[in-house]
């Protein structure tokens, strides 16, 4: 297990290269010189080029990302062209927040999301196969921004049940869980969808198997069958699309980190892309993968523990 997963993390380091190297060149091509913002509009050209010499903005684009990475790997991610504040300050008031939010919305949608495929395929044809179905097609299609939209709008003005804007306090208050409750349900609501689908297909493979039919056939109930023999066998597709879908949910936490005005680093990566804030955005480029490569090398561990086959490879 410790082998294979040192395998897997040796794999990534030329994964995060390339997203270093792809973020850097994307800034480069950004139409708002970063030395202009700095120095403000009304800036004479001399004092422009002088920022850009002390930002080592006027050298070749290869000498500057050698800059970059060797800063990087003395643990320097620059300071803010905004509000000359150390980027890695900014990220470390920052990532707590999207930790939460991310924790709050899988904490409660992929049980959801297990159960309802699991409910699917044990009743398959029925209503409630039909109905976990329609739910699994309309988490699909739902944007998440517009579902936020639609919690906002009910759930938080029309009806004031809960805040909708800004961070409460911390998870373990009662203000912070209130402030909390509708991003998290905004941002999981749309994972429900694929995971109970893929579920319900995953079980419904593994039920036709011969250990399955083994099972039945010694007397066993099918609710047991399906809890024990089936689901777990059909797991390692499911953690798949949990893998990728959790990727996918990062972008999805900047739209609603955005929505809900959360203190989070997508909202931050929002701002700094649009002020041209070239050192922030970077942080919060390499935080971002940084993440997914750590949800992958996490999904490629529980290959290993759920398939032992997958050890070998």
């Amino acid at each position: 297990m410790l082998r294979h997963a040192l395998h897997r993390l040796l794999l990534a380091v030329p994964v995060l290269f390339g997203v270093l190297l792809i973020g850097f060149l994307l800034m480069q091509v950004v139409p708002t010189d970063p030395a202009t913002v700095r120095a403000g509009p009304q800036a004479s050209a001399e004092l422009i080029a002088e920022i850009r010499r002390d930002l080592g903005l006027d050298r070749p684009l290869a000498v500057q990302f050698g800059l970059y990475l060797w800063r990087l790997v003395q643990g320097d991610f620059g300071v803010s062209i905004i509000n000359n504040v150390p980027v890695v300050q900014e990220l470390g008031a920052t990532i707590g927040p999207t930790l939460e939010l991310m924790f709050a919305s899988l904490v409660w949608s992929i049980p959801l999301g297990i159960f309802l495929g699991t409910l699917g395929a044990y009743y398959r044809g029925t209503l409630i196969d039909r109905g976990v179905m329609a739910i699994s097609v309309a988490g699909v299609s739902i944007p998440v921004f517009f579902l936020g939209l639609i919690l906002i709008w009910y759930v938080g003005f029309k009806w004031q049940w809960l805040p909708f804007t800004g961070r409460g306090g911390p998870i373990w208050t009662l203000d912070g869980l209130r402030s909390l409750a509708l991003p998290a349900l905004t941002l999981g609501g749309v994972f429900v969808g694929p995971v109970s689908r893929m579920t319900r297909t995953a079980v419904l493979d593994v039920l036709s198997l011969d250990h399955v039919r083994t099972a039945r056939a010694k007397g066993l109930s099918e609710r047991l069958v399906v809890m024990r023999h089936a689901l777990r066998n059909a797991m390692v597709p499911v953690v798949t699309l949990i893998g990728l879908q959790i990727g996918f949910l990062l972008g999805g936490a900047v739209v609603t980190e955005t929505v809900f005005t959360w203190p989070g680093v997508g909202r931050l990566a929002v701002g700094a892309i649009t002020s041209s804030d070239l050192p922030m955005a970077q942080g919060t480029i390499i935080v971002l993968s940084l993440g997914f490569i750590l949800v992958n090398l996490i999904v490629d561990v529980l290959y290993a523990a759920l398939d032992p086959r997958m050890r070998a490879a």
